[in-house]
C-alpha cells in the first residue's frame, strides 16, 4: 500500500475509535450525569450531527487547499478537542466538546477516499478501497474495546485522553510525511466549488446514492448503538465485556476487507449488497432474542461482515458522483451518512423507551435489508471491476 494511503487509513482508524468508543460507558455516563441512556446517548447523537455537517466544509476546503493538508491540520486540532471532552464537568460541557469533536474528526475519513478517487484508477479501486477502509473498521473495532475498558479500570475521561494522544500522534507522523505536497494539490476556487456543489445536488443518481448513504447508517447504526445498553441492562456484563462484543462489528469489517479479493471473483455486486442485507437482518433479530449472552460477539462480527458487504458497494459509487470534483462529492455523500446515524439513534432511543429495545431492533434491521433490496432494484449497478 501507498504510504500515505497507509497514513490515511491510520488517520481513519483515530476517526472510528472517536465514534465508537462512547458506545460502552452509556451507562456510566448516564450514571454518572444522573440522566437515562437515551439522554447520555446523546453525546452520540451530537457528534454524529455535527460530524455530517462538517463533511460540507471539509469538502471544499479539500478541494480549495487540498486533501492532505485539511487532514493534517483537523487531525492536529482534534487532539485539542478531545482534551476538552476529558475536562468537561457536566453532560452539557461534554456535548458541547462532543460537537467540536464532530467537526475537527471528520475529515480523514472523506478526503482519504477523495484522495484514493483522485489517485487511483476506477479498474484497481475496489480492492484498494476495501484495504484503505480496513483502517476506519479497525478503528471501530478497537473503538468500544478502549472505551469499555478504560472505562472498567480508570473511568470514561481516560477515553479521551487516550483519543486526544492518538489524534495528534498520526497528525505529527501526516505533517512529516505529507508537507512537501501539499503545494502539488491543485486548489478549486470557491465560487468553482459552490457550482459544482450545486451540480452535483442536480444529479439524479448522485442524490440516489447519497439517500441510501444517509438510510444506510439509520438503520445499522441507530440500532447498533443501543446494543451495549441492551447487553447491560439484560446481563448486567462489565464495561470490558461490552466493549469486547461491540468490538465484534470491527473484526467483522477486517475479516471482510481480507476476503473481498475472493468474493469478488465470485459473487457480482448485486448478489454481495443482498447478502449484506440479508446478514444484518438476520444478526439484529438474533441478537434481540437471544436469552444469553455468550453468542453475541460471533453475532457482532457478522453484522460487521455484512454491513461491509453492502457499504463497500455504496462508497465505490460515491468516489464516481463527482469525478470532477471528488472532495465535495464525498462531503455530499459523507455528511448524509453521518447525519443518517445521528437520525438513527434518536430515533431507536425514542422507539426503546416505548417499546424497548428488541421490537425496535429487529424493525431497524429489517429497515436494512429492505434498504438493500432497494439498492439492486432501483440503482444503476457499476460493472464490477476484478482486482
Amino acid at each position: 500500500m501507498d504510504p500515505i494511503i497507509f497514513l490515511l487509513a491510520l488517520a481513519g482508524a483515530n476517526s472510528g475509535i472517536a465514534m465508537r468508543a462512547v458506545e460502552p460507558m452509556l451507562p456510566r455516563l448516564a450514571a454518572d450525569f444522573a440522566v437515562d441512556v437515551p439522554t447520555a446517548a446523546s453525546v452520540i447523537t451530537v457528534f454524529a450531527i455535527t460530524y455530517s455537517l462538517a463533511q460540507l466544509l471539509h469538502g471544499l476546503l479539500g478541494d480549495r487547499f487540498g486533501k492532505l493538508r485539511v487532514i493534517t491540520v483537523m487531525m492536529l486540532l482534534s487532539m485539542l478537542a478531545f482534551l476538552g471532552c476529558a475536562l468537561a464537568n457536566d453532560l452539557q460541557t461534554l456535548l458541547a466538546w462532543r460537537a467540536i469533536t464532530g467537526v475537527v474528526s471528520s475529515a480523514s475519513v472523506m478526503l482519504g477516499m477523495a484522495y484514493i478517487g483522485d489517485t487511483v484508477p476506477l479498474a484497481e479501486r475496489a480492492p484498494i478501497m476495501a484495504h484503505y477502509m480496513a483502517g476506519n473498521v479497525f478503528g471501530h473495532a478497537l473503538g468500544p474495546f478502549i472505551g469499555g475498558v478504560l472505562t472498567d479500570l480508570v473511568g470514561w475521561r481516560a477515553t479521551f485522553v487516550f483519543l486526544a494522544l492518538v489524534f495528534g500522534a498520526v497528525g505529527a507522523m501526516l505533517f512529516a510525511r505529507t508537507r512537501k505536497r501539499w503545494a502539488g494539490e491543485a486548489p478549486v476556487g470557491v465560487l468553482a466549488a459552490l457550482h459544482r456543489f450545486r451540480g452535483i445536488l442536480d444529479n439524479r443518481s448522485a442524490v440516489n446514492v447519497t439517500l441510501c448513504g444517509l438510510a444506510e447508517t439509520l438503520f445499522f447504526f441507530g440500532a447498533f448503538s443501543y446494543v451495549g445498553a441492551m447487553i447491560k441492562e439484560r446481563f448486567d456484563t462489565s464495561y470490558t465485556t461490552l466493549g469486547i462484543i461491540l468490538s465484534g462489528f470491527g473484526l467483522g469489517g477486517l475479516a471482510f476487507a481480507v476476503s473481498v479479493r475472493w468474493l469478488l471473483k465470485r459473487l457480482d455486486e448485486r448478489r454481495l449488497i443482498l447478502g449484506g442485507g440479508t446478514i444484518v437482518c438476520l444478526g439484529y433479530a438474533a441478537i434481540a432474542v437471544l436469552p444469553v449472552w455468550w453468542p453475541l460477539a460471533a453475532l457482532t462480527v457478522a453484522l460487521g461482515y455484512g454491513f461491509n458487504m453492502l457499504h463497500n458497494s455504496l462508497q465505490i459509487r460515491a468516489t464516481e458522483i463527482a469525478p470532477h470534483a471528488r472532495g465535495i462529492g464525498m462531503a455530499v455523500f459523507s455528511a448524509a451518512w453521518i447525519f443518517g446515524q445521528g437520525i438513527g439513534v434518536a430515533a431507536m432511543g425514542a422507539a426503546v423507551g416505548n417499546w424497548g429495545y428488541a421490537s425496535p431492533m429487529i424493525a431497524f434491521g429489517l429497515g436494512f435489508a429492505l434498504l438493500a433490496a432497494w439498492m439492486v432494484a432501483s440503482l444503476t449497478v457499476y460493472a464490477r471491476h476484478s482486482p
